[in-house]
C-alpha cells in the first residue's frame, strides 16, 4: 500500500444572518437592535474561526454567503487571509436569506435545491456576478446542504472555474425530520459520505465515466459517524464540535469522542488505497454567545478550539494535510479512478458495544453490512439506475432529494420485526430438520482485504446452535469492481457428519425514500432454470413460486428503475410476493449439503 495520507479541509462561512441565531439574539429587542447586534457577533465569531486555523497553521476555505457580499468589511478580510494565508475564498449557497434576498425575490425558502428551474438559475447567476463585482474573478468551489443534477449542471456550464462544492448531508432524511419536531423538509439520506465526483444524472451517484462526469469533486456537508449517525440522529454525531456538544458526548468540557472520531477517519485509509479525508464546516451561528444546548459560550469556544488544535498537532506530527476545496479536488481526480470504490470498516467508539459496520460505495451500488447482525445487509441503493430525480418546486420531489433504497433496515425494520410483518434485509437462514437459525442473530465481526481489484470482506467464524450439533459458520463478500455485484461465499468450517443443513440465502426488499411504502403493484418478480420461466405482476397476493437448480430469480421494480437479481449455487431458487400490510418482495436461494459451502451472487442492473 501507499503512504497514507489524512487530509482535511477546514471551511468557514461569514454568516451575517444566520436565522437560528437570530432568534436568541433577538428576543427582549427591536428588529434594529437584534440585527446590529446579529451582524456584530457573527462578524466576531467568524474572525474568531480565522484566528484559531492560522494560529494551528491551517489554511481555510472561506464560503462567502449572498448575505456576507454586500459588506465590504467581510470582503477584505477574506481578500486579507487569502493573500497572507493561502486562503480559498468560495461561494456559498446557504446564507441566502438577507433583506436584500427577501426583498428581490419576495420569498422564506432558502435552500437552493427546492427552487424552481428558473429561480435556482435567477439566484446562482444573481450570486456568482455579485462574487465578481466584489472579487474579480469567479469562485472555484461552492456549495450547500445538497446540490442536485440540475444546479450542478449548470454552474458547472455557466462558470467552468467550479471545481469543487459541498454537495450532500450525510444520511439527512426521516431522522433529521423527526428530531426537528417534524419541521425540517430537507430529505437527503442515500448518498456518499466521502468525496466523490457526482454523476450528471443524480448528485448522490458516482460518476461512471468521463461521459457521465458532471465535472465537479463533491464532498459532504459533515464528516459523520457512519454507525451512530445511521443508527439515530446524525446531527449530534459529526467532526462538527458544536454537532457532539448537541449530542452531550463530553464529559468536564473534554471531547475525546470528537478526536476518536476523527482518528477513525484518519483510519479509513487502510481501505481507501492510502487516501483518507475529513473534513470541519462550522458557521458562526453554533457558536452563539447565548450558548448552545445548555453549553455556555466558552465551552462553545473550547471545543472549537480544541478541534483545531488537534488538527493542527496531526499535521505538525506529519500525520495531517490541510488543503482548501480547490486543492483537493485536484488532488482527489489525481488520486481517484471513476470506479474505484470508497470503504470503511467501521467500529462503534460511542458506547464500546463492539458492532462493526462496513459501508460500501461505487458508481454501480451503495451497501451496509451489520456484523453485529452476522453480516447482513441493512442498506442498499441501486446507484447503477442513475434516476433523474429532479428536486425543487415544480418537480415531483419538492424536498425529498433522497436517493432511494431497496433494503433499509431503520426505516423498513430489518430483521428484528413484528410477526405478522417482514423488514428489508439480506441475510442467511440455515435450517436443520424443524430447526431454523438466521444469522441475523448471530453477532461476529470481520476483515478487510483485497483481491485484485476487487474488495473483500470476510467474517469471524460463527457457532450457529442447534439441539445436537454447532456448526461453525464463515461468509465471504466479494465485490466485484465495475459490475454491481456481489459475491457472497457460506462456507462450513466444522466436521458435522452425515448431518445436512439447508441455507436459505435471501433478500427481503422494496423500495422508497421514507417509511412508507408506494404501491408496488409495477413490480414484476421472475424465476428461470434451463427448462422454464415464471414471472408474476406483483399484487399483493402471497404467492410463491420455486423452481429445482434455478438460474435466476429477480425482481423488476419501474419506480426506481432497477433489476434486483440473484444466480449461483442452489437446489432450488424462490420468489414470494408480499402482503398489503406488510409490502415488501422476498428472493431466495436454497441448497441442503453437509460439508462445503454456497457461493451466490447478488447483482444490481439498470432496468431500461
Amino acid at each position: 500500500m501507499s503512504k497514507e495520507t489524512f487530509i482535511v479541509n477546514i471551511i468557514h462561512r461569514p454568516e451575517l444572518s444566520p436565522e437560528y441565531a437570530a432568534k436568541v439574539n433577538g428576543r427582549g429587542k427591536s428588529e434594529d437592535e437584534g440585527k446590529e447586534q446579529l451582524h456584530d457577533e457573527s462578524l466576531d465569531i467568524f474572525l474568531l474561526q480565522q484566528r484559531l486555523a492560522h494560529e494551528n497553521g491551517l489554511k481555510t476555505t472561506i464560503q462567502i454567503t449572498y448575505a456576507s457580499l454586500f459588506n465590504d468589511e467581510i470582503i477584505e478580510i477574506a481578500k486579507h487571509d487569502h493573500e497572507v494565508y493561502g486562503d480559498e475564498i468560495a461561494l456559498s449557497l446557504l446564507g441566502l436569506p438577507c433583506d436584500e434576498f427577501k426583498a428581490k425575490y419576495k420569498t422564506k425558502d432558502f435552500c437552493i435545491w427546492m427552487f424552481s428551474k428558473e429561480d435556482k438559475m435567477a439566484i446562482i447567476d444573481d450570486c456568482f456576478s455579485l462574487f465578481y463585482q466584489k472579487f474579480g474573478f469567479y469562485p472555484q468551489s461552492t456549495g450547500s446542504y445538497y446540490l442536485d443534477a440540475f444546479t450542478i449542471n449548470y454552474i458547472k456550464e455557466k462558470y467552468p472555474s467550479v471545481v469543487c462544492a459541498i454537495a450532500t448531508c450525510w444520511e439527512e432524511g426521516p431522522k433529521a425530520y423527526h428530531t426537528c419536531n417534524n419541521s425540517w423538509y430537507t430529505f437527503m439520506d442515500g448518498g456518499p459520505w466521502a468525496p466523490w465526483i457526482p454523476s450528471k444524472f443524480n448528485t448522490h451517484c458516482p460518476a461512471t465515466s468521463i461521459e457521465d462526469d458532471s465535472g465537479i469533486v463533491a464532498i459532504p456537508h459533515l464528516s459523520r459517524d457512519l454507525i451512530a449517525c445511521y443508527d439515530g440522529n446524525g446531527s449530534n454525531f459529526g467532526t462538527h464540535p458544536q454537532n457532539v456538544l448537541r449530542g452531550l458526548i463530553y464529559k468536564d468540557g473534554e471531547l475525546p469522542y470528537l478526536f476518536n472520531l476523527i482518528d477513525q477517519y484518519r483510519n479509513l485509509a487502510k481501505y481507501n488505497n492510502g487516501n483518507a479525508y475529513n473534513m470541519m464546516f462550522v458557521g458562526p451561528g453554533w457558536l452563539n454567545k447565548a450558548g448552545r444546548w445548555e453549553a455556555p459560550y466558552e465551552l462553545l469556544v473550547k471545543s472549537y478550539s480544541d478541534g483545531m488544535a488537534y488538527y493542527g498537532k496531526l499535521k505538525k506530527e506529519g500525520k495531517c494535510i490541510d488543503m482548501t476545496m480547490a486543492e483537493y479536488a485536484k488532488y482527489y481526480r489525481d488520486h481517484h479512478e471513476y470506479t474505484e470504490p470508497e470503504c470503511a470498516l467501521w467500529k462503534d467508539i460511542v458506547y464500546g458495544s463492539q458492532k462493526q459496520y462496513f459501508w460500501y460505495c461505487d458508481p454501480y451500488l451503495r451497501c451496509c453490512l451489520d456484523f453485529n447482525q452476522g453480516g447482513a445487509m441493512i442498506d442498499l441503493r441501486p446507484y447503477v439506475a442513475k434516476l433523474e430525480w429532479e428536486t425543487g418546486i415544480g418537480t415531483d420531489h419538492v424536498y425529498d432529494a433522497s436517493y432511494p433504497y431497496l433494503i433499509q433496515a431503520n426505516y423498513r425494520a430489518g430483521y428484528f420485526t413484528h410477526y405478522a410483518g417482514a423488514g428489508t434485509i439480506k441475510s442467511l437462514k440455515v435450517s436443520y430438520g424443524a430447526e431454523e437459525v438466521d444469522l441475523a442473530l448471530v453477532r461476529t465481526k470481520a476483515s478487510y482485504s483485497k483481491e485484485g481489484q476487487d474488495t473483500v470482506i470476510t467474517t469471524d467464524p460463527c457457532d450457529i446452535k442447534f439441539s445436537d450439533f454447532t456448526l461453525t459458520l464463515q461468509s465471504k463478500f466479494t465485490f466485484k469492481r465495475g459490475t454491481g455485484e456481489i459475491v457472497i461465499e457460506r462456507n462450513i468450517l466444522n466436521d458435522i457428519g452425515k448431518r445436512k443443513v439447508t441455507f436459505d440465502e435471501y433478500l427481503t426488499g422494496a423500495f422508497g425514500t421514507t417509511e412508507y411504502q408506494s404501491d408496488m403493484t409495477r413490480l414484476k418478480m421472475y424465476i428461470e432454470n434451463d427448462k422454464e420461466r415464471e414471472q408474476i405482476d406483483f399484487a399483493y397476493k402471497c404467492r410463491i413460486l420455486d423452481l429445482p437448480n434455478t438460474k435466476v430469480v429477480g425482481v423488476e421494480i419501474p419506480d426506481v428503475e432497477t433489476i434486483v437479481e440473484m444466480t449461483g449455487d442452489n437446489d432450488i431458487g424462490e420468489f414470494e410476493e408480499g402482503h398489503a400490510f406488510s409490502p415488501s418482495y422476498r428472493i431466495s436461494l436454497k441448497k441442503t449439503l453437509s460439508k462445503g459451502g454456497m457461493k451466490t451472487c447478488l447483482k444490481l442492473k439498470k432496468d431500461i
